[in-house]
């Protein structure tokens, strides 16, 4: 049961990753003006590198390779989105999406400690 906990998990937090990502490209104007009303310096540079990092951390994550770095570098990406982006000082939305944010980092960090388990390319032993 625990394996296949492990696995569900994995691929249910990469999720969020992934469509992120892909929505990024999708919707490229409107995800680049976005992120130019934000203020963001290189806003072109930095869509494409978050799209980038979400795709391909998610991927490590949902088949379990490499997840421990996919993990951490999540964690590490969304310190920035989310002080940026959900300041909880402006308001309940934000602070909705600032809580959720918290908890998925809260999530990633599990996966740090844990590793992906035993269904991935990265078996723990």
């Amino acid at each position: 049961m625990n394996s296949l906990a492990a696995l569900a998990g994995r691929i249910l937090i990469a999720l969020i990753f992934l469509l992120s990502g892909i929505d990024k490209f999708v919707h490229y104007s409107g995800t680049l003006g976005y992120m130019t009303k934000a203020g963001l310096p290189f806003p072109e540079v930095l869509l494409v590198v978050s799209g980038i990092v979400e795709i391909a951390c998610a991927l490590a994550l949902i088949v379990g390779w490499k997840t421990r770095l996919a993990a951490i570098g999540l964690v590490i990406w969304m310190i920035p989105v989310t002080l940026i982006f959900h300041n909880p000082a402006a308001g309940q939305d934000a602070m909705i999406h600032f809580m959720k944010n918290v908890a998925i980092v809260g999530g990633l960090l599990v996966l740090f400690a844990s590793g992906p388990g035993v269904w991935s390319l990265g078996r723990s032993r």
